[in-house]
């Protein structure tokens, strides 16, 4: 790891200017938790000319609801708080266990929303520095190389998957994200939009700017009957990365289904929402029945790749099961 220099930010508007200072030769990069940026440091991925560490700054390790406006999390808060703060467990259940089920309970006391969501992918060829320098068509190599871990959806361009457990939970929700930049000018970004496909040419997978820094997460309040479920399947209980994650979010009256979010995370480039699979459960009551024909239609279109075939059936059946945990939650 080469030498970098290490500021402490002030504020808010402290880090973006200091973020705006940074140039392709001589590049800037925040810290919070820093879960992500060491990990890339020590491999070669990522050298930064300056570290501007946002954990100093205060006010963004908050947690505020209101019935009107909905959610918002500030970017430092931590998965450990999310997966435990009252008001995201009773009425954001999706999302509350999205953060309880990622990494371990050592990463989520220190790992917060904001890096969450903008850490670079898991991809084992990404993380070599060495596959970096060695030219040549990234994507063909690791297409013939061992990618059973890699995506099934949209892989013409990028095979890689975004690594956020709780992204998943947000896009069906239909979060946003606030980024502010210079002279505290802010916008407000869908997740949905925010996250990017995977580049290795690019330094974020986001739709962030060189100087801007996430600030907050928001959610819409959920409407009256809404419920919602989360299921991370990995090769084993303990510690482990996602084969695929998915969150649903339906909207009901009685039994009866008016509005369906179904988003399917580690599948595809960014977490994928199944549109197709959410219309068949529209004005209807579901049954087992029905929650396979729904299953059937959010992995219709799969292309996996030489070694990940196996993801589709699995991702089939945990489509399926949460649909069904969701309208009994």
């Amino acid at each position: 790891m080469q030498s970098f220099e290490w500021v402490d930010a002030e504020s808010v508007e402290h880090a973006v200017s200091l973020l705006g200072e940074g140039s392709e030769r001589q590049p800037v990069v925040a810290k919070a938790g820093g879960m992500d940026l060491l990990d890339l440091m020590k491999n070669g991925v990522v050298a930064p000319h300056r570290v501007v560490n946002i954990k100093t700054i205060k006010g963004l390790d908050g947690v505020r609801f209101d019935a009107k406006q909905g959610l918002e999390l500030g970017a430092l808060v931590t998965l450990a708080r999310v997966s435990r703060e009252p008001e995201v467990r009773k009425r954001f259940v999706a999302l509350a266990d999205a953060a309880e089920h990622a990494a371990t309970p050592q990463v989520r006391n220190a790992a917060t929303m904001g890096g969450n969501l903008l850490q670079r992918p898991r991809c084992w060829y990404f993380r070599y520095d060495h596959f970096h320098q060695a030219g040549g068509d990234a994507v063909e190599r690791v297409r013939s190389g061992e990618n059973q871990y890699h995506a099934i959806f949209d892989n013409q361009r990028t095979v890689m998957v975004h690594a956020s457990t709780p992204a998943t939970a947000l896009v069906a929700y239909g979060a946003s994200v606030e980024l502010t930049g210079p002279g505290g000018k802010t916008r407000v970004v869908p997740v949905s939009e925010f996250l990017l496909p995977p580049d290795m040419k690019r330094s974020t997978d986001t739709a962030i700017a060189p100087n801007e820094l996430l600030t907050r997460v928001r959610i819409p309040a959920p409407a009256a009957g809404t419920k919602a479920a989360y299921h991370k399947q990995g090769e084993r209980e303990s510690y482990d990365w996602p084969i695929c994650d998915v969150a649903v979010v339906l909207q009901m009256d009685g039994r009866t289904i008016r509005q369906a979010a179904i988003a399917m995370g580690w599948v595809a480039p960014t977490p994928r929402r199944a549109a197709e699979a959410e219309k068949l459960l529209v004005g209807k009551t579901l049954n087992e029945d029905l929650a396979r024909q729904v299953a059937k239609a959010a992995v219709n279109g799969a292309t996996p790749l030489s070694k990940n075939a196996y993801k589709v059936p699995v991702l089939e059946a945990v489509v399926r099961r949460t649909v069904l945990a969701a309208a009994a939650a």
